[in-house]
């Protein structure tokens, strides 16, 4: 529902809109005999709903992963671009000049959300004997994806998070699934 309206959401929760519960049930069937043996779930309710739909569909288990939560969007959260504008005059400007190091007012950069990105991927790796699915958001998965591919920092920016997908990631190589 944010997601159409264009709000950023941060850490602030919405339910899962019925496209998304349609991508959930897509995303199980295309796992199903993929290997995936542990789901692991931000605790924000779109992403544990998703995870829980893929989980039950597979007969598998979801352990909730406090560090997948989306990047926490502070005192911006639940506005639009053009509602920052007018509250914050100078946060995009800001942002634009340093968008890996700048924090939402109250909130986390993307270099604070690497760290915790990073913490997440040790807690799923010792929480699962093989295969873990990760399910997150937008942009704790950039920083996700770039932990675990070892990329620099305009790379991990670069990267494109797009609604309904799943990464495999092996390696320096991702493919979408």
């Amino acid at each position: 529902m944010w997601n159409v309206e264009h709000r950023l959401q941060g850490q602030l929760d919405s339910p899962l809109t019925d496209e998304g519960i349609a991508q959930a049930h897509a995303i199980a069937d295309r796992l199903d005999g993929f290997g995936v043996i542990t789901v692991c779930s931000s605790p924000l309710g779109r992403a544990m709903r998703t995870a829980t739909i893929i989980a039950d569909k597979l007969g598998l288990e979801v352990i909730e992963v406090p560090e997948l939560a989306e990047v926490d969007h502070g005192a911006l959260a639940g506005m639009t671009w053009d509602e920052v504008d007018v509250a914050y005059p100078t946060a995009r400007e800001e942002r634009a000049a340093n968008r890996y190091g700048w924090a939402f007012p109250g909130g986390e950069s993307y270099a604070q959300a690497r760290s915790r990105a990073r913490k997440a991927l040790s807690s799923c790796g010792w929480a699962s004997e093989g295969t873990p699915l990760l399910v997150s958001h937008e942009m704790i998965g950039r920083m996700l994806r770039a932990e675990l591919r070892g990329l620099d920092t305009p790379n991990a920016l670069g990267l494109r998070h797009p609604h309904g997908v799943v990464f495999e990631i092996d390696g320096t190589s991702e493919r979408m699934l």
